[in-house]
């Protein structure tokens, strides 16, 4: 089983990873010649579903996204837990007009700089530390006002299926800057596509959007609620893919987080 998974996750890897450069390089060519397009969006929407059904189809991951109800007419934040490159994909169809917060350092790639930010993405430059808070919040109201929902994963970087959480301050900044609702994602991506894996594993990813949190609470209790809303309910995504049967195997250190989660769950019910 281990095999024939590492040769379709191979094999997704080679598709994805030359589709993706062939729409970036497209993309930016766009971009300088033209800036934002329909065109531009069209090439961003089939790529991201086109992966999906490339997950699907040949590494048999398969996608489930639910309450999109619960994201607000308007602007607003998307901010959601990050365990993998899936959550990109998943997030996206559901966003409207997004503008994602990414390192600057992807901003520095050649062709996909560009594409970038014409896809209203907002770079955040991580090693200027306070100075990059004012440039990252000048962008976000830009692309407040042209429409798009900000899409944010609080912690950073991508972490590992019940790691601790590690949420940074840049989400609350731009809650108070902005003063729109945010919507929390939970999902449970990483049990099947982990960071830095070299096996991607069968199952069913799942996303779920959250209530919105309301504008106007002081960043303590922003901060207490956003957390606990993406944790729990990413926790019991994480059990229930475990209850429906993982495909993957599950290491000590993985196994001791579920197993403590499940106390903790059968403490509190």
């Amino acid at each position: 089983m281990a095999i024939v998974q590492a040769v379709r996750t191979a094999l997704f890897y080679f598709i994805f990873i030359g589709q993706t450069a062939l729409v970036a390089i497209t993309i930016g060519i766009i971009a300088m010649v033209r800036g934002r397009t329909p065109m531009s969006w069209a090439l961003a929407k089939f790529w991201c579903r086109s992966n999906l059904v490339y997950l699907r189809y040949i590494a048999g991951v398969k996608t489930r996204v639910s309450g999109e109800e619960n994201i607000p007419e308007g602007g607003c934040i998307i901010a959601a837990k990050h365990q993998s490159d899936w959550d990109v994909f998943a997030i996206f169809p559901y966003t409207g007009r997004p503008a994602y917060i990414v390192k600057k350092e992807l901003m520095d790639i050649p062709f996909f700089g560009p594409a970038a930010r014409s896809l209203d993405c907002i770079e955040v430059d991580r090693k200027r530390g306070a100075e990059a808070i004012p440039l990252m919040m000048a962008q976000a109201h830009a692309a407040i006002e042209r429409g798009c929902r900000i899409v944010i994963f609080p912690e950073g970087t991508r972490k590992a299926p019940l790691a601790p959480a590690d949420y940074r301050q840049g989400i609350v900044r731009l809650y108070l800057e902005l003063n729109v609702p945010v919507v929390p994602v939970a999902l449970n991506s990483g049990l099947f596509w982990g960071r830095n894996s070299l096996v991607i594993w069968p199952g069913t990813a799942e996303a779920r959007f959250l209530p919105a949190i309301e504008s106007g609470l002081s960043a303590d209790v922003f901060q207490e609620r956003l957390k606990k809303a993406i944790e729990s309910e990413s926790d019991a995504l994480i059990l229930k893919a475990e209850d429906e049967g993982l495909s993957r195997p599950v290491g000590p250190e993985l196994r001791s987080r579920l197993d403590a989660l499940r106390r903790s769950h059968a403490a509190t019910s």
